[in-house]
């Protein structure tokens, strides 16, 4: 035993003492005891250990899978939300569409009634244009249309004679040699003719004035202006019945009358130039002139010293009443003669000849 323990005291004295501790011999066992029971007791708690892990692991597990299911829930959960509020916007454009929808059908309904109606009122049309045709095909249809042409031309007769009720033409006695505005100065340069008067018995007059002429340039030297207002007058008679005759004959004049009684007008819708663009840079343009209608009022009264302008509207009157007689056949007695065209005017309406053409 001394020899071992010799052994091992020589064996001790040479450990590194960098390495290791140096036990010394009577030490030993307790140190031996207390490793063994420090090894015990880390084998002890190695168990514990092992055994808690075991405990653990299930709770870990179900611990773990509930996390993963609340992170699930919670994925469903914004998803939900999102749904909610994409249904909530579906519902929105719903109820939009659906009011879109009504208002359309609001509209279609109204056009569907408009289009029904109007659809009647066509068929109606094209009922009464078959019945028009059939009324005019043939021979009976040509005699119908001569009825009715009869028939409005004695209407036109009817409502002529009552513009010569209204305004009558008649041959006074006592005939002057001013008998009609003849004697217009400077008549070759407003067109006028310079025929010949017509011999009559007496002079025209209309409600009783005559169309009696001093030579107009003797006329703002009247002391009494009577003979001026009756002519102006007489002026206004004939515009105004020629008017509404050319109105009964569904005649447009080519120079309106602006009825105004002794101050009525004649309107001349005349030409006039005007050039398109300006020449400001001093260079000529090219351009040619733009033509405009323009609308001049010659007056068919004697206006102060101007009796130019009044020669020129009597003689667009006398165009009018031109016109009416072509309209029915009838020529012209001149330019210068206006109650006699006039008479003539209303005299072959009058006739029985009208009614038969």
């Amino acid at each position: 035993m001394e020899g071992e323990r010799a052994k091992i005291s020589s064996n001790t004295k040479k450990v590194d003492p960098e390495n290791g501790e140096v036990i010394n011999w009577e030490d030993f066992q307790q140190e031996l005891a207390r490793l063994w029971s420090l090894s015990s007791a880390l084998t002890e708690a190695k168990e514990k250990k092992q055994s808690l892990h075991q405990k653990l692991d299930p709770l870990i597990q179900v611990e773990a899978e509930s996390l993963n299911r609340s992170n699930e829930l919670e994925e469903m959960r914004e998803k939900l939300e999102l749904r909610k509020k994409m249904l909530e916007n579906l519902s929105t454009c719903h109820k939009k569409a659906a009011e879109n929808v009504k208002k359309k059908e609001e509209q279609l309904n109204g056009d569907v009634n408009s289009l029904l109606f109007r659809g009647t009122a066509l068929s109606a049309v094209r009922n009464r244009l078959q019945e028009s045709n059939e009324f005019l095909s043939g021979g009976k249809g040509y005699i119908r249309l001569k009825k009715v042409e009869k028939k409005l031309r004695m209407r036109q007769q009817h409502m002529v004679s009552q513009v010569a009720l209204l305004y009558p033409v008649k041959i006074s006695a006592g005939a002057t040699q001013d008998q009609e505005l003849d004697s217009f100065p400077n008549s070759s340069k407003l067109g006028l003719s310079a025929g010949t008067k017509p011999v009559n018995p007496g002079s025209l007059a209309i409600l009783g004035l005559q169309l009696t002429m001093v030579p107009f340039k003797t006329m703002s030297l009247f002391s009494d202006k009577k003979e001026a207002q009756k002519t102006s007058s007489a002026l206004g008679y004939v515009g105004h019945a020629v008017q509404l005759i050319a109105s009964y004959l569904k005649v447009p004049l080519r120079y309106p009358v602006r009825f105004g009684g002794s101050r009525s007008y004649i309107i001349d819708y005349a030409p006039s130039a005007e050039p398109t663009s300006s020449t400001s840079s001093g260079l000529q343009s090219n351009t040619s002139p733009s033509t405009n209608i323009k609308q001049v009022e010659f007056p068919l009264f004697l206006d102060g010293n101007d009796t130019t302008r009044t020669a020129y509207a009597v003689f667009l009157l006398n165009k009018d009443l031109e016109e009416l007689l072509n309209y029915i056949g009838v020529n012209s007695l001149g330019p210068s003669h206006v109650l006699a065209n006039l008479k003539e005017l209303v005299r072959t309406i009058q006739s029985a000849d009208y009614i038969d053409t």
